[in-house]
């Protein structure tokens, strides 16, 4: 599991910090989460063939979580692609996208799917063999969600020394991988414990941007290992998640602690700090295992 950071700033773009971004690579997919403004550029620039994104997640539709939508839509009309696109966002997404086309005359020549989301619970938006996709209810000034995204349970591992010594056949050791009991050559049943070990345990990542405190979310992250937490404000602009509807480092801290998360990754800063390593501060006074986002940052878990 990789998470690549192409923007993690609140507001507006500035000449070195680009607002929300992020690419995240899970069983060898590639997902996009958030699109602000400048999102293709920071694509190139971290070198990611977006050429593979298949499907984009969209929090809610303030400017600086999708301005950059339209603009990598038009790309992929320049670059002939041909394969499905699917875009997950709030109602609405789907009318601001089309106009803008409408209004330039242009069409995309590939599948564009919207999937409109209004539910203010918990729902699964995506899932396939490997992994699945719900959405987290968040509270902000519009309707937002955040992503929880979870690898399914994957193939045990065989030990191949104990299959040989129970007389399995090579052909049942995809049936064991699975997880069944098999019959060995002498007519014997296996029980599966007895040849293999738990496979490598399968990985989760939750974004959670924008949203004002809340401990209604903490059930649902229990967990899990990774956690991305908005922390616009340091706990001395307290006063100012109220009416903005954003969290503090230290109540993204208070989060993660209570969900029992292994990894916390802060992000959506203030633009008002000169020093993002006072988060890191704030928060680690609750909850130990904190990281930044930064701008071109990548995560490997």
């Amino acid at each position: 599991m990789k998470l690549d950071i192409l923007g993690c700033y609140a507001a507006t773009p500035r000449s070195l910090t680009n607002p929300t971004s992020q690419v995240l690579t899970m069983q060898n997919q590639m997902f996009l989460i958030d699109c602000g403004e400048g999102t293709q550029v920071q694509l190139r620039k971290n070198k990611i063939k977006f050429g593979k994104i298949e499907h984009i997640f969209i929090s809610h539709l303030h400017g600086d979580h999708f301005y950059g939508l339209i603009g990598l839509i038009s790309t992929f009309m320049l670059l002939n692609r041909e394969k499905e696109l699917h875009v997950y966002g709030p109602k609405g997404i789907k009318e601001v996208i089309l106009l803008q086309l409408k209004l330039s005359n242009a069409w995309t020549p590939y599948p564009l799917y919207f999937h409109e989301l209004t539910s203010n619970k918990a729902e699964k938006i995506y899932e396939n063999e490997k992994l699945s996709v719900e959405t987290i209810p968040l509270k902000h000034r519009v309707y937002t969600n955040g992503f929880l995204f979870r690898e399914k349970e994957g193939d045990r591992k065989l030990l191949i020394d104990e299959a040989q010594k129970y007389k399995i056949d090579v052909a049942l050791f995809k049936s064991l991988k699975k997880g069944k009991d098999v019959v060995s050559e002498d007519g014997k049943l296996i029980k599966n414990d007895l040849v293999t070990a738990p496979g490598e345990a399968p990985k989760s990542y939750a974004f959670c941007s924008d949203t004002v405190f809340s401990e209604e979310i903490i059930p649902q992250l229990a967990n899990i290992d990774v956690l991305y937490h908005e922390s616009t404000f340091l706990q001395e602009q307290l006063k100012l998640t109220d009416p903005t509807k954003h969290s503090t480092a230290m109540q993204a801290a208070t989060i993660a602690k209570k969900a029992n998360v292994k990894q916390l990754i802060l992000g959506h800063y203030s633009t008002r700090y000169p020093d993002i390593r006072l988060f890191k501060t704030e928060a680690e006074e609750v909850f130990p295992n904190v990281a930044l986002a930064e701008d071109g940052k990548s995560f490997e878990f």
